[in-house]
């Protein structure tokens, strides 16, 4: 079984990925490595260049910006790096997420299961890490609890919206992939910067949303905040577990200071009923897709979209 890893990157370092560690929270699961920098306006090809890794391939690409709504332009270039793996699964990250190294040996366990299966692709549950490496987000009708981030080469898995998620081509069009569950966590760290840094992070992200042009897919992206670098409070709850080795490093060394304002939130039991009530249909799809991933993950076949 070969196991290529993908991901895309543009200003990276000026918007302040963690693209590095990223990166190779990725390298001990994959036997190549595929990473599409785009026209960048800081050092970001330079930088993956010399993680002097020879699992890295890294290869340039143009964006077109006048693809950015809906954030076109995203799967666009998640695609041209998925066209170069050579695998038989294809793990992505984009480059604020991260492996936990705890998890590595799972998850190879897991391609190796359903390398001969029907399943398509895996999906993993994510943490949302907000404002610190402290605190995550906890409001599913607001920020995906899930996403497929490993998917099997040539049988016609595409990137699709706005580099969210992943369908495969069909007839009749673009299809769910069936999906199984790969035990696995992705850490995500969009949204751990200090304020001034994920200002014009923020910026960045709202403008593939609000530019003219054509749109894909509704997006499952989190919100923009409000008011201020971190407004999505209300939601939130302290992180009890361990970053991945990687990020406990950038953990160590935050220099900023955030207020994520616990103690004024209903109690979880509460805010858990009032989300029911405010986007039941999004709980209710949340509820069947969980359904539908145990019986693909415990049950032989047939395989469920």
């Amino acid at each position: 079984m070969k196991v290529s890893g993908f991901t895309i990157a543009r200003n990276a370092i000026r918007l302040g990925y963690p693209i590095e560690e990223s990166i190779r929270s990725l390298l001990p699961l994959v036997d190549e490595m595929v990473v599409a920098v785009g026209d960048s306006e800081d050092a970001t090809w330079e930088l993956v260049n010399g993680l002097g890794d020879p699992k890295i391939t890294a290869f340039r690409t143009v964006w077109d910006m006048t693809r950015r709504g809906g954030g076109v332009v995203l799967a666009e270039q998640t695609n041209l790096a998925l066209a170069r793996c050579t695998g038989d699964w294809a793990v992505y990250l984009q480059t604020d997420e991260l492996l936990n190294e705890t998890e590595i040996e799972g998850i190879r366990a897991k391609l190796r299961k359903h390398l001969k299966t029907a399943i398509e692709g895996l999906s993993f549950s994510y943490l949302h890490f907000y404002g610190s490496y402290g605190t995550i987000q906890d409001n599913w009708c607001r920020w995906y609890r899930r996403e497929v981030r490993a998917v099997k080469t040539g049988i016609g898995v595409v990137s699709v919206g706005d580099a969210a998620g992943f369908k495969i081509q069909r007839r009749g069009g673009p299809q769910r992939l069936v999906r199984a569950d790969a035990g696995a966590h992705v850490y995500h760290y969009g949204w751990v910067r200090p304020p001034q840094v994920m200002t014009v992070k923020r910026e960045h992200v709202q403008s593939f949303y609000q530019a003219a042009g054509p749109v894909g897919e509704p997006s499952n992206r989190e919100p923009a905040p409000g008011l201020g670098p971190y407004g999505d409070l209300g939601h939130l709850r302290q992180f009890k577990g361990s970053h991945p080795a990687l990020a406990a490093t950038l953990a160590a060394t935050q220099d900023w200071t955030f207020e994520p304002r616990l103690e004024q939130q209903p109690p979880r039991w509460l805010r858990y009923g009032r989300l029911l009530i405010d986007c039941p249909r999004d709980s209710l799809r949340i509820l069947v897709s969980r359904i539908l991933l145990t019986w693909n993950t415990h049950i032989p076949s047939p395989k469920l979209r």
